[in-house]
């Protein structure tokens, strides 16, 4: 009897010590954040048995997540396919005597997961149709490691350049002058970078009225910025494993991830990129608070050979210069201090506003990385309902 408590208490203390995660006191729910982070972890000892890559056993998971297009008593939704790319449309029922908006939505996943299916944005596209009375196409793209980069930035703006053209627009009675786009994370990242891409394209004659970036990854050049040293190891997403992502994107090569883990996968002659991304000059007072910014360490060009996407602009939209940037159309930015990936979202909210660009800045103090997709937290429905109603106000 004695040896079997013994044995309970080493399993429940080793347990513990396994889910246990220490966190600031202004974070809520705080076991629910550690239950999310041992399902991170256990995928990653999963990958370290070598029993699954980490990636195709995350899609496991996920894709049990995934609902069918259900249509509901205020919507209506369907799958089809633009420029041979799937998304799912949601409509509202309703009737309207105007024309009504438009959103695009680019869901995350690290370029390598995730999809419209999933039940946290069937959820929230239905919620964003039926509030805003607008029509909302939530796209697809072909994913990483299968696909690197530029195949995920195409896919989107091929579908964008589809559902922009007057036809589909009239199609599903949507207002050209009040089309929207907006994304989290990845998909952020992919907002920014096809925004930017249109500016340039003389085929697109329908210009996007705003742009909505939440929490998104804007630039894989330094990270050793504040936010990648206070939350490297912050649950969720840690920077080991946004370096991963971002390796992905790029290659299966894992030569670029461990540069990019040391922070010296950038070559000399692609130094003036710097720049763009240097947080000691970009970044509010507050966010710097005692942080030193170490000059980048230079890295063997042959990576960049290999692998020039990480220095792209389609990957990277930091990397814009202002008479790119000043072109922008509105745009709305989500950060959230507990993520790793909130000083991008600073970082281009100055360069923004000095371009002259209108921008609204919303920064949630207790917020973390993935609120959009972790609807079991009470924060998340605050985040999501501010993020609806500036959509309304604006779009």
């Amino acid at each position: 009897m004695r040896r079997k408590s013994l044995y309970l208490l080493t399993v429940g203390v080793l347990a513990t010590y396994y889910i246990y995660t220490p966190l600031p006191d202004n974070v809520e729910e705080p076991w629910r954040m550690m239950w999310l982070n041992w399902q991170v972890k256990t995928i990653t000892f999963v990958e370290l048995l070598g029993l699954y890559h980490f990636m195709d056993f995350s899609m496991i998971f996920i894709n049990l997540t995934e609902v069918p297009p259900t249509s509901d008593e205020n919507i209506t939704v369907t799958e089809t396919k633009f420029n041979d790319i799937p998304v799912r449309v949601y409509v509202p029922k309703r009737k309207s005597e105007a024309l009504r908006r438009g959103l695009f939505y680019i869901h995350d996943g690290g370029w390598c997961l995730g999809s419209a299916a999933v039940h946290e944005y069937d959820l929230l596209s239905r919620w964003t149709a039926d509030r805003l009375n607008a029509v909302v196409i939530s796209t697809n793209y072909r994913l990483a490691p299968k696909y690197h980069f530029p195949t995920q930035f195409e896919d989107v703006y091929n579908a964008l350049q589809w559902f922009l053209r007057e036809d589909v627009l009239s199609k599903y009675g949507v207002n050209p002058e009040r089309v929207g786009i907006s994304g989290d994370s990845a998909g952020g990242n992919l907002v920014a970078a096809v925004t930017q891409q249109l500016l340039d394209d003389p085929d697109i004659k329908i210009k996007l009225k705003l742009q909505s970036l939440i929490y998104p990854a804007l630039q894989p050049l330094d990270v050793d910025s504040p936010s990648y040293r206070e939350n490297s190891h912050f649950p969720i997403l840690s920077k080991s494993m946004t370096i991963r992502f971002w390796s992905e994107y790029f290659t299966t090569d894992r030569s670029l991830e461990k540069a990019m883990l040391s922070n010296q996968h950038v070559p000399a002659e692609s130094s003036y990129l710097f720049k763009f991304v240097n947080w000691s000059s970009l970044l509010p007072k507050r966010f710097v608070k005692g942080h030193v910014y170490n000059n980048p360490i230079h890295g063997s060009p042959e990576l960049a050979k290999k692998y020039p996407g990480f220095l792209d602009v389609r990957a990277a939209p930091l990397l814009a210069d202002d008479n790119k940037l000043c072109c922008l159309p509105l745009t709305y930015v989500i950060t959230c201090q507990y993520d790793i990936l909130r000083d991008d979202g600073l970082m281009y909210v100055t360069r923004l506003w000095n371009a002259g660009v209108q921008v609204t800045h919303s920064h949630a103090e207790e917020g973390f990385h993935g609120t959009f997709s972790f609807l079991e937290f009470k924060i998340s429905y605050r985040m999501i309902n501010q993020y609806i109603d500036w959509l309304k106000e604006n779009l």
